[in-house]
């Protein structure tokens, strides 16, 4: 029983047994009553307060003083835990009403303790203390412009370690004058910025900051803070609004760049790049501080879709940790900047909090900062979430949260810097709530009054943040009653030059170079370089090396004995057959790029094992929970990174994207669990991996691993959805792939790092195929040549070809057993590797070698409305190719729930592909071949 619990129990002897222990061995206490009996026992020798040296054995005689000591600390305890509920920290409106309140009577205490000396003073270091002068330093610590939650963190250090720091100058900054000085020309910065663009651009989108001005010196002073507490770089990710103030006044944007933009002037006629509008524009930059210290700052772009690029950040921090500052997070720092009604709202927050401490996930804590304008865009607060505060996500992974009033910039510039402190000390996740108001409607040509009549009315003769801190150093003597109009003068005059010398320039270039870093000497690919494939051949010599490094397992380790017997089959392949199978060409591919001093990161929901048990990257022993990754034994330089992701596809495949967008270096894959499971992370694909490039021109090499096949599992785990794919091709932005062979796999994954530019590939990869003994390649294949686009049919002579049939992925071997099966050199099979971008030159090649061939089809396993064929038909309308289709018919669904029917249209596209009529010899020969696909078929 500790002392909280004492507290609610009223249990008085037990006091008195703790308090006898206390005095033969004080360590015998808890810490906290060590505290309390050590001010007890000061405060009973003191004159100034008479108190009974021991409690009574019965607890109805208990000292009434006795008992207020522990009602006082009963106080102070709450204000601890709830103060946050009643503080000043609403710039424009009154907050709700909360019960119970923090009025004395709820401790049990009254105006007649007020100037009662109390020992329990000592909790909070002010020695024994009346009552009146204990209320006045928590009022001042807890209820005031901040507002506190931590006592739910369950890690007493953590806790204290607030404590220490809050009640030691009662939550109120100290700053010098200078500091002040600072904090008042980012806040002149941040309001000047916004008027002027309002005014000399009417009617334009900006999404302003206004009334979250304090944003500005915040940030301006946690990277001061970051900087003197050792770290090189911050990575930024913010929507909207606010953002042009931030490019400006933090990243140290040019005012004549963002000008130009607003006039338009960055349009290039001749270019292919589509561009973004100005406020969802990234940038990096390298700035001094105070003290000299040099700070690289990079924010992000991303799209309307609040809070999508959270995990993106994540990702590219994480990314910069690995290969930059070796696993050490006090060198770089996330921020987040949010919306309150996007935080409450928006799940893939919860996604990125719940990775926040995960093995593979984790970048040191991040600070996130939250723009609480209490409204979205229409919406008030109360229909907008469920939760007390916006902020209540941070709970579910014990991340303090600190609340402030909005007009309150030291309070603001205060908290950060705890915040960056706490930060680099237990690398956890702080939030920060801005309490503030959104001056305008959603954008400056709302009309906000139309939902919201009586808060706008409050906010119309609401003074802005700068005004207000000028007045209070005004009163407090710190500046001249000159000194802000000189500063507001002297900026309007800057950001005037800057104007006329935009509106001079004819076309505004970027001077600073798209790629740098990491990237350097990687370019944007066109649609000629995209069409080649580079040779990605490795030597016999090393390849058999490597395959050997896979193989052999130790032998001071005990292993799953399934798992002795699986490597005793490859090691077979390597010393006998020389014939690999997929899963061997997928771990040949990472070990050879390994050798070649390349990181290789795979991440997925079990990627370890494979959701289809047949990769076992990573063993674990039987004995232990030892595991042992075979790829991290070959003696590379190179790390091979593979972790088990938690249930998430949203936020672990923007948090890969980020890690590839920084490390153009690496191998970064995300494996969906089945393919089709990439839809819940669809905004990620839409906004970033097909269009990043077009939008940013911003390249990315991730691979996406996406199971694919129909084997009668039913609608969910069949289609990777390749039509939602194909339908994002265009300019060169993505590469879609359905490889058939191990060794084309071995070989479209290394080309992704042996050309001199990075695209998004998608790949399509097998379920059934991964066991079927169909689907191997020889060791020549892996030492010769490069990535196959188009692969013919070997089998059949050019001159008794009549039909062609074109296809992708698994229902190759299908229509291949049956052109085996019936010996028909009249019917070539062409598998297309890759989709997109599309080998048309090669397809029509193939027309013209089979000039007798009067039947050109593209035959899918999909329906006819899903698949590649929408694309292809679209690809090919205006062709001599003129293909035709076969495939399922047109369905909502993607596939039957039903093994029968699904045995019954798969019969029916190969029986079609060799207009064979579906008679009872024919049924015979099929449900053979059903049976034989059955046995390889994945669980």
């Amino acid at each position: 029983m500790d002392r909280l619990t004492y507290l609610n129990s009223g249990n008085a002897a037990y006091i008195d047994s703790l308090y006898e222990a206390y005095k033969q061995d004080p360590e015998s206490v808890d810490f906290g009553w060590q505290k309390f009996f050590e001010g007890f026992d000061f405060g009973k020798s003191s004159e100034s307060c008479e108190v009974s040296t021991s409690a009574p054995a019965s607890g109805n005689e208990t000292h009434e003083h006795f008992l207020k000591e522990i009602n006082v600390l009963n106080m102070i305890n709450g204000y601890r835990a709830r103060g946050h509920l009643f503080t000043k920290t609403n710039p424009v409106r009154e907050r709700r009403k909360y019960f119970p309140g923090k009025e004395l009577e709820t401790f049990g205490l009254s105006d007649a303790d007020l100037d009662t000396v109390f020992t329990a003073g000592v909790e909070i270091g002010l020695g024994a203390a009346k009552l009146r002068d204990i209320r006045d330093m928590l009022e001042q610590t807890y209820c005031q412009s901040i507002g506190a939650e931590y006592r739910y963190i369950r890690n007493p250090i953590k806790m204290k370690w607030f404590e220490d720091r809050m009640e030691s100058v009662r939550n109120t900054p100290n700053f010098s004058v200078d500091e002040k000085k600072r904090i008042l020309n980012k806040l002149n910065q941040a309001v000047v910025f916004e008027n002027f663009l309002g005014t000399k651009f009417l009617g334009q989108k900006r999404f302003s900051l206004e009334g979250a001005e304090a944003l500005i010196p915040a940030l301006d002073s946690v990277i001061e803070k970051g900087a003197d507490l050792g770290l090189e770089e911050f990575v930024i990710g913010m929507a909207h609004r606010g953002r042009l103030n931030v490019l400006a006044n933090i990243m140290k944007k040019s005012y004549k760049q963002i000008f130009s933009e607003f006039q338009g002037k960055s349009y290039d006629a001749d270019s292919s790049f589509g561009g973004d509008v100005k406020y969802h524009l990234g940038y990096s930059n390298d700035i001094e501080t105070l003290n000299g210290k040099k700070v690289h700052l990079s924010l992000c772009p991303n799209p309307s879709h609040l809070e999508t690029v959270d995990p993106v950040v994540e990702g590219l921090t994480r990314s910069k940790i690995d290969f930059k500052y070796n696993g050490d997070y006090k060198k770089i720092a996330p921020i987040l900047i949010h919306g309150d009604a996007s935080i409450a709202g928006q799940g893939i927050v919860y996604e990125v909090l719940q990775m926040s401490k995960l093995d593979g996930y984790r970048t040191g804590g991040t600070i996130h900062l939250v723009i609480n304008n209490q409204i979205g865009f229409t919406t008030n607060y109360k229909d907008a979430r469920s939760s007390t505060y916006c902020t209540d996500v941070a709970k579910t992974v014990l991340s303090p949260v600190l609340h402030v009033n909005g007009d309150d910039a030291e309070a603001l510039a205060f908290v950060i810097n705890m915040a960056m402190e706490y930060r680099q000390t237990f690398h956890d996740d702080v939030f920060i709530d801005i309490l503030c108001y959104r001056r305008y409607g959603h954008n400056e040509a709302d009309e906000p009054k139309f939902t919201q009549p009586l808060l706008y009315k409050a906010i119309e003769s609401h003074a802005n943040p700068r005004d207000i801190y000028n007045q209070k150093l005004l009163d407090q003597g710190s500046v001249g009653a000159t000194f802000a109009a000189e500063l507001e003068k002297t900026f309007r005059a800057q950001l005037q030059t800057m104007l006329d010398e935009s509106k001079a320039e004819e076309h505004f270039t970027e001077t600073k170079p798209m790629y740098g870093g990491a990237w350097q000497g990687l370019h944007i690919a066109n649609e000629k370089e995209l069409a080649l494939s580079p040779d990605t051949s490795v030597s016999e010599a090393e390849l058999l090396e490597i395959s050997k490094g896979l193989t052999n397992l130790p032998g001071d380790k005990e292993f799953f004995k399934k798992i002795e017997k699986l490597f005793e089959e490859r090691k077979n392949m390597v010393e006998k057959t020389h014939v690999f199978d997929w899963a061997m060409g997928e771990l040949m591919a990472y070990g050879s790029l390994l050798k070649e001093n390349h990181r290789v990161r795979l991440s997925g929901e079990d990627v370890k094992r494979g959701t289809f048990s047949h990769r076992h990257a990573v063993l674990t022993l039987v004995d232990s929970e030892e595991e042992y990754t075979p790829l991290n034994t070959l003696g590379t330089e190179a790390q091979f990174d593979v972790y088990n992701s938690l249930l998430s596809e949203y936020g672990v495949l923007g948090f890969e994207y980020g890690y590839a967008l920084a490390d153009p270096n690496a191998l970064t894959i995300w494996e969906a669990q089945f393919g089709d499971f990439f839809n819940g992370a669809q905004i990620i694909v839409d906004q970033y991996i097909a269009s990043a490039e077009t939008k940013w021109q911003r390249g990315n090499g991730l691979v996406m691993l996406l199971p694919h096949g129909y084997e009668g599992q039913g609608p969910e785990h069949s289609s990777a959805r390749i039509e939602r794919f194909m339908e994002l091709c265009a300019d060169s932005n993505i590469q879609v792939a359905n490889c058939t062979t191990p060794a084309n796999f071995f070989h479209v994954l290394r080309r992704q790092l042996h050309r001199e530019f990075r695209k998004p590939l998608v790949i399509f990869t097998p379920k059934s195929l991964l066991r079927n003994p169909q689907c191997v390649s020889p060791l020549e294949e892996f030492t010769q040549g490069k990535f196959r686009e188009l692969i013919d049919d070997t089998f059949v002579s050019e001159k008794d070809v009549k039909r062609v049939l074109f296809c992708s992925g698994k229902i190759y071997y299908d229509l291949l057993e049956k052109q085996q099966t019936d010996a028909r050199k009249d019917v070539a099979i062409v598998r297309v590797e890759q989709l997109y971008p599309t080998p048309v030159q090669a397809m029509q090649k193939i027309k013209a070698k089979y000039s007798n061939a009067k039947e050109f089809i593209w035959v899918q396993e999909e329906p006819e409305n899903m698949g590649a064929w929408p694309y292809m038909c679209r690809k090919f309308r205006n062709n001599d190719l003129q293909l035709d289709i076969i495939s399922r018919k047109e369905s909502s669904s993607t596939a039957t729930g039903y093994a029968k029917q699904h045995t019954s249209q798969q019969l029916y596209i190969v029986g079609k592909a060799f207009s064979v009529p579906a008679g009872e010899e024919q049924k015979k020969s099929i449900k053979k071949t059903t049976e034989k696909m059955a046995e390889t078929s994945a669980d």
